[in-house]
């Protein structure tokens, strides 16, 4: 019996469908045939993510072959498995890649891990053209295993036969699914995503909704048929990474809340098993930072809750006077936000910490979005000089005042991506470590190694 069920959802661009898909296979496994499911996504995406996460009820992992080398995948894959069923969420088109060998695509993904792929085809305005699309992606790379097709968008009963037909005599491919046009209505997008699920008026319902469009729409048991069917991955039995942490020796907080959400769960059990406890923190409820060793502050939308965040003045002034005792802080994105002058959106203007000398404006249009390679330059308190790291950038958010301050200095050269201003990110300012990149541990070993390294330098110093 195959030990490792799987699927890839995969599209033949970006906004086809396959985040619905996805929740509604997740949701209709687990709710209604009773399975425990995995879920994985491919591509620099945390909001997709979280919703995942919450209609598997497990944590979604990241399976990017840019942020993270082809062997750690494969053992995070396998550590992780711990379900029934695992559902991987492509990105992009199948084959979209960095180049014209489509490299970090979702097929180089699915193809390193032997997984059959079900592809999801927005059919407005088109009929046996869909076919076509089909064969090109079976003949474009006979290693990828496409073996179900999933039509979404239909007008009605006659659109989806011709196709149907179609599909399966060009293509010798089942259909797996048919979807009609659905009203939007329970999940709302934000920015170029889904809204954060942290976010949503009624996620029970949206996830019911989800799975009841997949038994309706979807031929459930042949998608478990083929999940069962993918290819034998071998004996070795791996034991999770994570199976068991030590015993932590440093405490590391990091802010969890509507404002800042957006965790790689890899990087907190990265964090765990280097011998962190685990510290959650609500910038927006607690009066000030508990006692601890090291803070993270991930990603998030802090511009939606600017003005709860620029109300809790003790809260920001307790981060700002452990920056001054010496907290070693890592901050991404939303995080570094939060660190910065303020924050204007349209005609107000939001105080925040006030570590960097930074005012950021928020924007209609993204100013960053993609992939990352940055390099350290210069010494900073995280990172070793010289390292290179791949990361990933997204944010409608623009420097628009920089002034200088002393002792803050950035320490990445960008070679890909945008950064803070001038190719330049990593703004440093005593243990304090900020930049608009952000890493997953698995891929960028060094994080974890120098974030727990400062929280003991921290700890030994304050004892």
């Amino acid at each position: 019996m195959n030990k490792y069920p799987r699927l890839v959802v995969a599209g033949v661009r970006g906004g086809s469908g396959k985040t619905m898909l996805s929740l509604g296979i997740i949701a209709a496994l687990r709710n209604r045939k009773g399975l425990s499911v995995v879920p994985f996504k491919k591509g620099p995406d945390y909001i997709d993510a979280g919703w995942m996460s919450v209609a598997a009820g497990n944590p979604c992992y990241n399976l990017d072959p840019f942020l993270i080398k082809k062997e750690k995948i494969m053992d995070s894959f396998l550590s992780h498995f711990t379900g029934d069923i695992a559902i991987i969420e492509g990105n992009r088109g199948l084959y979209d890649g960095m180049d014209v060998e489509g490299s970090y695509s979702t097929a180089e993904l699915a193809k390193l891990l032997k997984t059959p792929v079900i592809l999801i085809l927005d059919c407005t305005k088109m009929t046996r053209t869909a076919a076509a699309i089909v064969l090109g992606c079976l003949n474009m790379d006979k290693e990828v295993g496409i073996k179900g097709v999933v039509l979404n968008q239909l007008s009605g009963s006659r659109h989806e036969s011709v196709i149907r037909a179609s599909v399966e005599r060009y293509c010798a491919l089942p259909v797996v699914g048919a979807i009609p046009r659905l009203p939007s209505g329970d999940l709302p997008e934000r920015h170029m995503g889904l809204t954060p699920y942290q976010e949503h008026a009624d996620t029970g319902r949206a996830i019911e909704q989800a799975t009841d469009m997949a038994m309706k729409y979807l031929d459930m048991d042949r998608l478990m048929d083929i999940a069962r069917g993918a290819e034998f991955l071998g004996d070795t039995e791996r034991e999770s990474f994570y199976a068991s942490y030590p015993a932590p020796d440093v405490r590391v907080g990091i802010i969890r809340d509507a404002a800042f959400q957006f965790y790689y769960p890899e990087n907190l059990e990265e964090l765990k098993r280097n011998g962190a406890e685990i510290i959650e923190i609500n910038a927006m409820e607690e009066d000030g930072l508990p006692d601890l060793d090291a803070l993270y502050i991930g990603g998030g939308f802090p511009e939606t809750n600017a003005i709860r965040l620029a109300e809790n003045a003790s809260f920001r002034n307790s981060v700002h006077k452990a920056v001054e005792s010496g907290l070693p802080v890592y901050a991404e994105c939303g995080g570094l936000m939060f660190l910065g002058d303020s924050i204007v959106i349209k005609d107000g203007e939001y105080p925040m910490v006030g570590v960097f000398p930074l005012t950021f404006e928020m924007k209609k249009k993204p100013q960053a979005h993609g992939y990352t390679v940055v390099e350290v330059e210069r010494q900073n308190p995280f990172y070793p000089v010289g390292t290179i790291l791949h990361g990933h950038e997204f944010h409608y958010s623009a420097v628009t005042g920089m002034s200088d301050r002393k002792g803050v200095y950035t320490a990445l050269k960008v070679m890909r991506g945008n950064g803070i201003k001038d190719k330049k990110d990593g703004i440093c300012y005593k243990n304090v470590f900020a930049a608009y990149t952000h890493v997953h541990a698995l891929g960028v070993g060094e994080w974890a190694i120098g974030l727990i390294k400062k929280a003991r330098e921290s700890k030994v110093k304050n004892d």
